[in-house]
């Protein structure tokens, strides 16, 4: 047995169910928000992932950077004809206040989050074991769980991150 080999076989968990475990309160998004918003959500926040609920709270699927760079990859963007030339008096708003000449069109990409997510939920209850969790983890190779209450809605969420965290020598 190797020392890293040693150092591992007294590693516990130092937690019994999945509230132990679990973020409470995960930020989530709604499935009819904008792809961007996601991406946004997704940079700002430094997430792999985010849950994604319906309007009472529920877990509907997950999305993911990588669902995100799948839609990308998998996205044709046709080039669009030259725009009819404007001049720059032309560009005046209703006010007579002329745009910036650094105004730009933005093309948006119409896709919403309940287009690009996984539509997966796995999930576990409060009191489930935190023996079972980490099975389920590798059962399943994922890298979260959803937490929900008696009713469904989401109340946590397991990552591998907060497994790790509670690894006590």
């Amino acid at each position: 047995m190797n020392a890293s080999t040693a150092i591992l076989s007294r590693l516990s968990l130092a937690a019994d169910v999945a509230s132990d475990l679990m973020t409470p309160n995960p930020v989530s998004i709604s499935s009819d928000a904008s792809l961007r918003e996601a991406i946004v959500l997704l940079h700002d926040r430094n997430f792999g992932a985010a849950p994604v609920i319906d309007e009472a709270g529920r877990p509907v699927g997950v999305i993911s950077r990588s669902d995100i760079l799948t839609h990308d990859r998998e996205t044709v963007t046709h080039v669009r004809p030259a725009p009819e030339y404007y001049t720059r008096h032309d560009l005046r708003l209703s006010s007579g206040e002329t745009l910036p000449d650094t105004f730009q069109i933005e093309s948006v990409d119409p896709t919403s989050v309940g287009d690009v997510m996984t539509p997966a939920v796995f999930s576990v209850g409060p009191d489930t074991s935190a023996a079972s969790i980490v099975e389920q983890m590798q059962a399943l190779n994922v890298h979260r769980l959803f937490v929900v209450d008696d009713d469904g809605i989401l109340v946590g969420v397991i990552t591998t991150t907060d497994i790790l965290r509670h690894l006590k020598a």
